[in-house]
């Protein structure tokens, strides 16, 4: 399985499979630079997008410092993988069966937009 970051119909660029991926499987896990979340907020609130992620109330990993290719996982309302945050990692996991060439989602959940954004993954919920 190879990542492929492209185009998006969502926003920008997203993260794509090459191949298909079976539901339940391991995609890869998000990297970056681990900050306090207290200076992971300040970045946020300077940035237009926003690739960080909260490990716990005092840690954050920063994907646009060192970030892999999880950085571009676009949200959607009605994601195809799911997160996992657990032993200060943030892993990613097929939530249902990928076709080869699939645009990979994520729902962000809270966000540090607080809703100012409009949602635009286009999924019908």
């Amino acid at each position: 399985m190879m990542l492929l970051i492209q185009k998006s119909t969502i926003e920008g660029r997203g993260l794509f499979t090459d191949s298909p991926i079976a539901a339940r499987t391991k995609v890869g896990e998000f990297t970056g630079e681990h900050i306090a979340v207290r200076e992971a907020r300040r970045r946020a609130r300077n940035r237009k997008h926003i690739a960080i992620v909260e490990l716990n109330w005092k840690e954050a990993i920063d994907g646009c410092v060192r970030g892999g290719p999880f950085r571009y996982i676009n949200h959607s309302c009605n994601p195809n993988v799911f997160i996992r945050v657990a032993y200060d990692r943030v892993e990613f996991y097929a939530k249902r069966d990928l076709a080869a060439g699939e645009e990979m989602t994520v729902d962000y959940g809270v966000s540090h937009h607080n809703g100012q954004l409009r949602c635009k993954c286009k999924s019908l919920h």
